[in-house]
């Protein structure tokens, strides 16, 4: 596990590297484009298109993201790549105003599943993104759609080493979905947006599905966007023609009825093991009943108004983002209410194990807060457990150029709220606690013995 997590720190320092050394960040030039219907739209808004990509810049993302013409590469050889990730292509004969990018974390394929990975690229990348466009472009923008082409890391363990690889996220909205997608208040809603949305993962057509370990039924979900007459090559804005080998900028998107995954993947690493005295954490208390996705939209719905209180006075006084709402969630088939925090502290990049940072984190500063937390919760037995989303951030001198550095790592406590009561009544102690919770450190479950990693 913390091999995953080095090699995700290590990703978050070479982009320091990049977004600092770099130049100001440019657009692609409508001189630079043949299509002439293309090369017009670009001159219409390129204004508008530059300060997206400024504002894109200056997203703090749980990750280090970086804008790209071409998805897929290793950090190191992103600062020499093309970072104009914004312009307008064709795609299955639409005009598609496309942001392309990597997105530099790295999910363990043990601990998250293929939905539940791309969700979070969908939630953490996608959405905030979403927002800027709503504002920086018109909503009258003459294309038909709103696309991002966004690649993460993959890391899967065998019986003998760790692989890291990439997963291609696609996901195309109709232009006026993707300008209301932010103001749709429901779950529902917003799934069902995704619903007539094209998604591909991997080159494959993909039902992301918010919130659930495994994707929407792409039977189930109804017709699909686009049928079996759909182009397969679509135009780039050089004016041309493009073959799927050669597709990049463009999507990367297969022939219809071509199933083959992507095989992208780096020679196998090394992961430590975590400390040897540490216990696994145990299963958390199974509920008595399996909740669904319809349950926590029910209760979305309910509580909507005491929820955006609760995300008010947490983003003045509780440290909660403010670009991720207080929603319910499902986990581990039970109703989670999920918030995100900033911790105030930052972290030396070079000092300390994540056990001692994930230790710290919790004793000194989200023990204190877990109080005034769970006394804005709704009062529901629905509500199974709080999972918050810590974030950390580190500074330091990193060995090479003399720039600092400004990584950041999640840290995802899971409580039962009934545990979290008892904690919070000094019935039981804070290990206690975390012994029934789950613990996970970008996205990887690690054990956590509070009085052993001090």
């Amino acid at each position: 596990m913390p091999g995953l997590l080095r090699s995700a720190s290590a990703c978050a320092l070479l982009l320091v590297l990049v977004l600092t050394a770099a130049p100001a960040r440019a657009q692609v030039s409508p001189e630079e484009i043949l299509n002439p219907e293309l090369k017009q739209l670009e001159r219409n808004y390129f204004q508008q298109l530059k300060a997206l990509n400024r504002e894109v810049a200056a997203i703090n993302f749980p990750f280090p993201f970086l804008l790209s013409r071409q998805v897929g590469l290793e950090p190191k050889d992103q600062g020499e790549g093309d970072k104009r990730g914004l312009e307008f292509v064709k795609f299955h004969d639409r005009v598609v105003l496309k942001v392309t990018g990597n997105y530099n974390a790295a999910y363990n394929a043990d601990a998250l599943s293929q939905n539940q990975r791309a969700d979070r690229t969908f939630r953490e990348v996608v959405v905030p993104i979403l927002k800027l466009v709503a504002k920086d472009i018109p909503p009258d923008v003459a294309c038909h759609a709103i696309g991002f082409e966004i690649a993460h890391h993959v890391r899967r363990r065998t019986s003998n080493s760790d692989y890291e690889g990439k997963e291609i996220l696609v996901v195309v909205l109709d232009t006026a979905d993707a300008f209301r997608y932010n103001g749709v208040e429901s779950d529902a809603g917003r799934q069902a947006i995704l619903n007539r949305s094209e998604i591909y993962l991997n080159g494959k057509e993909f039902g992301l599905a918010q919130g659930q370990a495994e994707p929407v039924d792409l039977e189930a979900r109804g017709k699909p966007v686009f049928g079996p007459g759909a182009p397969a090559n679509p135009a780039g804005s050089n004016g041309v023609h493009v073959s799927q080998s050669t597709l990049p900028p463009n999507f990367r998107i297969p022939p219809a009825g071509t199933d083959a995954p992507r095989t992208d993947s780096v020679p196998p690493g090394t992961v430590e093991a975590a400390p040897a005295a540490v216990k696994a954490n145990p299963e958390p208390p199974a509920a008595a009943a399996t909740a669904t996705q319809a349950d926590a939209d029910q209760l979305q719905a309910k509580y909507q108004k005491k929820l955006d209180a609760l995300g008010k006075e947490g983003a003045a006084n509780l440290h909660f983002v403010d670009y991720v709402a207080p929603s319910f969630v499902i986990f581990r088939n039970r109703v989670y209410l999920q918030i995100t925090v900033r911790n105030p502290r930052v972290f030396d990049a070079h000092a300390g194990s994540i056990y001692k940072r994930a230790a710290q984190s919790f004793d000194l500063f989200l023990g204190g807060q877990l109080k005034d937390i769970v006394a804005r919760l709704p009062a529901d037995e629905q509500i199974e457990g709080l999972d918050v989303t810590l974030l950390n951030q580190f500074s330091g001198k990193p060995a090479g150029p003399s720039v600092s550095a400004a990584a950041r790592e999640a840290i995802e406590f899971a409580l039962p709220l009934k545990v979290l009561r008892q904690f919070l009544d000094a019935d039981i102690t804070n290990q206690q606690l975390l012994d029934q919770s789950i613990v996970l450190v970008n996205g990887v479950r690690i054990a956590l013995n509070l009085q052993q990693v001090e």
